[in-house]
């Protein structure tokens, strides 16, 4: 960035008391009491006063080559195939059909895993405390589409145009009088790819991705994204899109008293496949236990159309009682919310594939809903799979299960063409997850602290989850992946 902006706020000096840069936004916050207002919302109805209070988000009207632009040309946002059809239906994609008798009769679609932010995009356009005037706001919402920004030039492009549309974002945002009353510690985007995509280090072009979240600025914004980061602070995971997004509290109920019903014959299963180019996977391994087992039932995902096939993908699920979930290309996996759709008790293999993830959408006692297996005993043939949850007892078996029902709703993303009247789906927690940080934020600021440097950034995992930095039988973990992905 040229010298002549503004300096991001995080390289101001916020720690002491009485400084002028607190005064300043002290002078700027919103008023506590302005939500008060009755504030007209887009789709012209009124919202309560009180049911709105302290949680008004204001969302950019973005100039179209942010979010519209990007996307209006589906064929060139992947190379490796056509985004057309899965941006269909609001990024929903078709919409199933249960001939199979595998998904409820509404509710369900071909969804790419990738279709967050267009999802999250509409969904935020009818959120029922959307407001125009940005003064009443408890945070920012910032629909630049980045995700499908960043994907339709990390193959054959320089850095330079990696770049373009992220800094053109920056530069926009800047001149905003919203933006300068935090320096955008109160502004929120949705990134619908992992961290890594947007975390490069180097103008090398051979290097992955773009620098949109390591710009001072890009520090300063709440992103989401479908994997975080265990080593920084200001990327936080959200749930990915699944098939289902019902329109009706029924649909949930209905759905969730299905899958309690279902026999489940097989006691494990894993759809996947081999990584043996990764230095380091377990999934050979976990694929040779299975194989090896009568108890458990394997999706081989070399052959693409099997686990292309949502109705094959879920037939699996619903007759599992445990899902294996190791990493893949990165920590997390799409699998493991198709999996807790459909009831099946995920299997985890290193504690960044969940654990440290989902924080606003998952319990921090994962022992209620999930297993735990080391990669490393796996690996070393210290421990096998069908023992482990052989020796489960039925009944904690059944309460896991039941923990893992019970979690739906707030995994799944609703239809964004209705609401939902009692349910709390995924976007309604990760907007909570939002404000809640925020307010954070401007507290710290109005009493002169500042909590991040209590701790290194790269401890983020650990103060994340635990509140402390202290050590952690988890430490090995992070710290042996840490050198291959910052």
């Amino acid at each position: 960035m040229g010298s002549g902006l503004e300096p991001a706020v995080s390289q101001l000096d916020v720690s002491g008391n009485g400084s002028e840069y607190n005064n300043h936004v002290n002078s700027r916050l919103p008023d506590d009491n302005a939500s008060s207002a009755t504030n007209t919302i887009d789709n012209g109805s009124l919202a309560d006063s009180n049911s709105c209070s302290g949680r008004y988000i204001h969302m950019y009207d973005l100039p179209i080559r942010f979010n519209d632009d990007v996307i209006k040309d589906c064929r060139s946002l992947n190379v490796w195939y056509d985004m057309c059809r899965p941006l269909t239906n609001r990024g929903l994609g078709p919409q199933l059909i249960n001939c199979n008798k595998v998904f409820s009769d509404k509710g369900w679609y071909e969804t790419d895993q990738f279709m967050l932010e267009i999802i999250f995009h509409e969904r935020m356009k009818r959120y029922e405390c959307l407001t125009n005037d940005s003064s009443l706001a408890s945070a920012h919402y910032v629909p630049f589409y980045a995700g499908f920004d960043v994907s339709r030039y990390l193959w054959g492009f320089n850095t330079s145009i990696r770049d373009a549309t992220p800094l053109a974002l920056i530069n926009w945002l800047r001149e905003r009088s919203e933006w300068k009353v935090l320096g955008g510690r109160d502004h929120f985007l949705v990134a619908g790819r992992t961290t890594w995509e947007f975390r490069r280090l180097t103008e090398e072009d051979s290097d992955w991705g773009n620098r949109l979240m390591v710009l001072p600025e890009g520090k300063n914004m709440t992103m989401l994204v479908i994997e975080s980061s265990p080593w920084h602070r200001n990327d936080f995971a959200i749930p990915y899109p699944t098939y289902f997004h019902p329109s009706t509290d029924d649909e949930v109920f209905q759905w969730q008293n299905r899958i309690r019903r279902l026999r489940r014959r097989y006691l494990f299963s894993f759809a996947g496949a081999p990584r043996p180019n990764i230095s380091g996977s377990v999934r050979g391994q976990i694929i040779e236990q299975c194989q090896a087992s009568n108890k458990c039932r394997l999706l081989d995902c070399s052959t693409k159309s099997n686990c292309q096939n949502p109705s094959n993908v879920m037939k699996l699920f619903q007759t599992s009682a445990f899902c294996l979930q190791p990493p893949g290309d990165s920590y997390t996996r799409r699998s493991a919310f198709d999996s807790m759709l459909a009831g099946c008790i995920p299997v985890f293999f290193h504690p960044g594939s969940a654990y440290v993830q989902y924080l606003w959408h998952l319990p921090k006692n994962y022992t209620k809903y999930s297993v735990f297996i080391s990669e490393d005993d796996v690996k070393a043939g210290n421990v096998s799979i069908e023992e482990k949850l052989r020796r489960i007892p039925k009944e904690e078996v059944k309460a896991m299960r039941e923990q893992v029902i019970q979690l739906i709703p707030g995994l799944i993303y609703a239809n964004p063409s209705s609401t939902l009247e009692t349910v709390e789906d995924a976007f309604d927690l990760a907007v909570r997850g939002v404000i809640d940080r925020v307010n954070r934020i401007r507290k710290e600021i109005k009493d002169g602290v500042n909590s991040d440097l209590s701790y290194d950034e790269i401890d983020s995992w650990k103060y994340n989850l635990f509140g402390t930095v202290e050590k952690h039988e988890w430490d090995s973990f992070f710290y042996k992946w840490k050198y291959t992905k910052s």
